[in-house]
């Protein structure tokens, strides 16, 4: 069971009437999330409107009780019963298919069981194999902007500590660092081990620190293989592994405009901003503003707090050409249009010739550039500048 704070329950979740809902509708439901982002936190909240049952599959007691687990979830007839770390027992899940069939044939068709997991493609081939057309998937972030209360001192404490909410409400600087250092620890010790080969904490420790050093840059793994002293291969699964849970991502680049010379390679990100500023011992404000890696860093949060309120099924993508035509973020979204957003750290954003060049390539039916100031206003006829709260609204506001 991942320990969440429970003051973290103060801070209302975007998500939860979201995942109501789809516990209304689908038997199965997954909420996928890195550790101590707030899953059980927030499956207590939801459990506390209903007839629950929580199991913790990392308890030897709770995975006793499973010794029999078609009869005994069998039994739990009227109850949502909250599996968490499902990743735990993957042998459940051919279980609960023939439970939520046999429901079916029944006239009971949602709110079966709630999974909770802390890895992303690794329970998604297991479901999909197995519970196919029976479960939906969500994934749940940390804290986000409007979360936190969407002021100018709610983002830059959030940028700084990041949205883990042990981290972000921690009582103080230190202790806010000395968690995430913690996190980043059990993670490379005790959690990771537990989805694939044995990998060497201090190599992956780097290879991690690396990609902080690098946040936005665009992904070479050959480079990073080399300057890790492993084979590319290696340096491969190492990505594919951080991806998997949660902890790194990989912004594809936009490759659909025939005739334009493009980047092809993805941009990198370490998602959490406050992990970024741990492995790269980062302590405050003042030694953030003065670091390399204070514009990557805000432009890794301010994609990532976007994508969190953006609707669901947003495609996201950056553009650039070989000629300097860029813009970090294309949105494709579920209404049909396109938005391009830049991303500026400067109170006075002025975005680049080469912002203007691409967003006339894309058609870009609006044109935005996000920035730490609190007024939105105009830059010219055809674009924005918009404080990161308000294009979350905004963003919100397009789901259909």
């Amino acid at each position: 069971m991942e320990r969440d704070s429970i003051i973290a329950g103060m801070i209302q979740r975007r998500l939860l009437p979201i995942l109501t809902h789809r516990l209304a509708e689908a038997p199965a439901v997954a909420l996928l999330g890195p550790r101590q982002v707030g899953k059980t936190t927030l499956a207590f909240e939801l459990a506390g409107a209903k007839d629950a049952l929580y199991l913790d599959l990392e308890s030897p007691e709770d995975r006793a009780r499973l010794a029999e687990p078609e009869l005994y979830l069998g039994r739990q007839e009227g109850r949502l019963v909250i599996l968490d770390e499902i990743h735990r027992a993957p042998g459940l899940l051919p279980v609960l298919r023939g439970i939520i069939d046999r429901a079916r044939r029944e006239g009971r068709r949602a709110g079966l069981f709630l999974l909770l997991g802390s890895a992303s493609l690794d329970l998604l081939r297991q479901s999909g194999e197995t519970l196919a057309g029976r479960i939906s998937i969500l994934e749940l972030a940390p804290f986000d902007a409007l979360e936190a209360g969407g002021d100018r001192d709610a983002v830059d404490l959030l940028w700084l500590r990041g949205g883990f909410p042990d981290s972000y409400l921690a009582a103080t600087e230190p202790a806010s660092l000395r968690w995430r250092q913690d996190f980043i620890r059990t993670y490379l010790e005790r959690d990771i081990p537990q989805f694939g080969p044995r990998i060497a904490a201090e190599a992956l420790r780097r290879f991690w620190t690396m990609l902080a050093h690098h946040q936005g840059g665009l992904l070479n793994v050959a480079h990073l293989a080399r300057n890790l002293g492993i084979d590319t291969k290696t340096a491969g699964s190492y990505i594919d592994l951080l991806v998997d849970l949660l902890l790194v991502r990989r912004l594809p680049a936009w490759c659909t405009n025939a005739g334009k010379r493009l980047v092809r390679s993805p941009k990198v990100y370490v998602r959490d901003s406050g992990l970024v500023h741990a492995l790269l011992a980062i302590r405050d404000h003042d030694a953030l503003l003065s670091h390399p890696v204070v514009g990557g860093s805000w432009e890794g949060f301010v994609i990532e707090q976007l994508l969190a309120a953006a609707p669901e099924a947003t495609q996201a993508a950056f553009y650039r050409t070989s000629s300097g035509a860029e813009v970090d973020l294309v949105l494709s979204l579920p209404t049909g249009q396109q938005w391009a957003v830049e991303v500026k750290r400067s109170l006075s954003p002025r975005p680049e010739k080469g912002f203007h060049i691409a967003c006339d390539d894309l058609a870009a039916d609006r044109r935005f550039v996000v920035y730490p100031g609190a007024e939105a206003f105009p830059i010219t006829a055809t674009t924005e500048a918009v404080p990161l709260p308000e294009m979350m609204r905004l963003l919100a506001s397009e789901a259909v």
